[in-house]
């Protein structure tokens, strides 16, 4: 059975499993006095079950008259009493023993999730740009739930029934030693069979989450994109992708299956030979006189109280090879290499210089091929093209989301990607079409900009937007909880939060991504003129296919093809009559022109 393993390293990286034993070791240990607590009530609660199989091997010979003469009832009654109060004594330990393992499993599990948050919204934006956020997103539901389900239950499982197979099969072999030897055929059918199936297993499982990841993925972007897969007609090739991430989800799951369906048998087969082979064999011993009925009595119970534990680690084990696989993808997220090491440089001034940039999503494909720019302090540059000539990615770069594969963008003489984040979203700031509206009141949204803000300050950066209206009428005002089941935003509205935040940021250089695509011409507009007072003295690069943008800028870069085309204002380049004109004409004819309907 071959795995194509491959295929669990096509995005984050996944931990292989020394780093996992390290991980789950460092955990434990840190969490070594519950663990200790833990163990011990267990073996308490296990040496109290050993004692029922003990007391019915004793009554069987006071019966019998094995233990030197014929019991009477007073004898009898005195085992049954003791058979009582060892099963009471052994209920009461082992729901202290669940209960004390269900409350480390719980906080074992917060940990990881917190470890696992704190990392996640640390990761690079260029990495999960290029990775996608299927993949962020399957780790972060599917695989913290797996885990989750294996660390509150696996884990107590796991340890109860591994302390009471110990204890059992100690304790049958002190009772009789001769008669309890077929217990270890379970070793020998056992061992193999479960080396064989870890080996393959966990190979298997991560294959099988990394194409959860990837249909995870196609279904998100086509969902998000079904206004453009209809309105571009691309519903057959969506559906073919679709059926190939499926297909791949269903090689996975089947490959799974296999492997559960030849070890589960063999693994049934390890606990319920022993016992029929034990109960032939101390039966054997029995009647020959080596070991007392009582004894082989004894040992038989043993090895079947040994089957349920065993049973339940088993059943487990498959569990909780799919959580070591989901731990490994949650751990992986860590190893991401930081996109940037800040050299403590400072910026001497605001200037901001791109200089032979070229950037490539794959190798050998250059998005962006050469492009070199000087923005002046306090400018408006529009950069402006058409679709796919790298505008965005130029954007992206200037904002110090990712370094270039060549070249050097630098602020004040220092590149972007030497300055700590922090420092950098001093400098830089960058706002998309994309946008989001965390769930809390609207004031702690517009403080994840400048926690220290006023509320005076609050209110100007709404204004500042062309929000203030609205956000004065909602229900609660400022104090109005918002994002997801809360009081729901407009998507307009939403965009103008997330301009206000940058207002609040106030860095001295503003990179707009489409910032004002949801508004409608006019709004935008309005918005526009509204933020124009705002940026005074900073500079702005503006990102747009609206081209009064281009218009009321300074100066106009037009990207074509990675490359810088043309550079002026918008006098000089209409004057020039190239592709900006070009651009222009169109655009003014379309905007113009009278609406008809079919």
């Amino acid at each position: 059975m071959k795995v194509e393993t491959d295929k669990t390293r096509r995005t984050l990286p996944v931990s292989d499993s020394r780093a996992v034993r390290r991980h789950a070791g460092g955990l434990l240990a840190r969490h070594r006095g519950y663990l200790a607590l833990v163990l011990g009530l267990h073996v308490l609660a296990a040496l109290a079950a050993l004692a029922s199989p003990w007391l019915v091997g004793r009554l069987v010979d006071v019966v019998s008259g094995h233990a030197g003469r014929v019991g009477t009832s007073g004898d009898v009654d005195r085992v049954v009493g003791l058979l009582v109060v060892a099963v009471l004594v052994q209920t009461v330990l082992t729901w202290a023993a669940r209960r004390s393992a269900f409350i480390l499993g719980e906080t074992v599990f917060a940990e990881l999730r917190e470890t696992f948050i704190g990392r996640a919204i640390h990761l690079p934006l260029s990495t999960i740009e290029r990775a996608g956020t299927g993949d962020l997103v399957a780790r972060t539901t599917q695989d913290v739930e797996a885990l989750s389900h294996v660390a509150r239950f696996g884990l107590p499982a796991v340890i109860v029934g591994l302390v009471t197979v110990v204890l059992t099969v100690a304790t049958a072999l002190a009772t009789s030693w001769l008669a309890a030897l077929p217990i270890f055929l379970s070793l020998l059918l056992l061992v193999p069979t479960t080396r064989r199936y870890l080996k393959v297993a966990v190979p298997g499982y991560l294959w099988e989450r990394a194409s959860y990841a990837e249909l995870s993925g196609v279904v998100a972007e086509t969902v998000d994109g079904a206004r453009t897969v209809d309105a571009l007609r691309l519903g057959a090739a969506r559906r073919r992708r679709f059926r190939e991430v499926l297909q791949e989800c269903n090689e996975a799951e089947k490959y799974t299956l296999r492997i559960r369906l030849w070890y589960f048998p063999l693994a049934e087969l390890s606990y319920h030979l022993p016992l029929a082979a034990t109960m032939l064999w101390a039966g054997w011993l029995a009647i020959g006189g080596h070991v007392t009925l009582g004894a082989a009595t004894a040992v038989v119970l043993y090895v079947r109280q040994v089957a349920d534990p065993l049973d339940d680690v088993i059943s487990w084990l498959d569990e909780i090879q799919v959580g070591v696989s989901s731990l490994a993808r949650i751990v992986g997220v860590g190893e991401v290499p930081p996109d940037r090491t800040a050299t403590g440089a400072l910026p001497v001034g605001t200037d901001i210089e791109v200089d032979d940039v070229r950037y490539a999503y794959r190798a050998g494909h250059d998005v962006l091929r050469g492009v070199s720019l000087d923005l002046r302090p306090g400018e408006r540059l529009a950069v402006v093209g058409p679709s796919g000539a790298g505008k965005s990615t130029l954007g992206r770069l200037m904002a110090g989301i990712d370094g270039p594969r060549t070249g050097a963008i630098t602020v004040g003489g220092v590149p972007l990607v030497d300055l700590e984040l922090g420092r950098l979203r001093g400098e830089v700031a960058l706002v998309t079409q994309e946008h989001h509206v965390f769930v809390g009141t609207l004031e702690e949204n517009l403080r994840l900009a400048r926690p220290g803000a006023t509320h005076e300050e609050l209110y100007a950066a709404l204004a500042a937007v062309d929000a203030a209206g609205w956000a004065v009428a909602l229900p609660a005002g400022l104090d109005t909880v918002v994002g997801s089941g809360g009081h729901p935003l407009s998507e307009p509205q939403a965009q103008q939060l997330a301009l206000a935040r940058l207002v609040l940021a106030d860095p001295h250089t503003l990179v707009l991504d489409e910032a004002t695509s949801l508004l409608d011409p006019r709004a935008a507009r309005h918005l526009e003129r509204s933020l124009a007072a705002v940026v005074a003295g900073r500079t702005v690069v503006a990102i747009a296919h609206r081209l009064h943008t281009a218009h009321d800028a300074d100066r106009v870069a037009v990207v074509e093809d990675g490359l810088v085309s043309e550079l002026g204002s918008h006098e000089e380049l209409m004057e020039h009559g190239g592709a900006y004109a070009d651009l222009w004409r169109s655009w003014t004819q379309d905007a113009t022109a009278p609406a008809t309907h079919p």
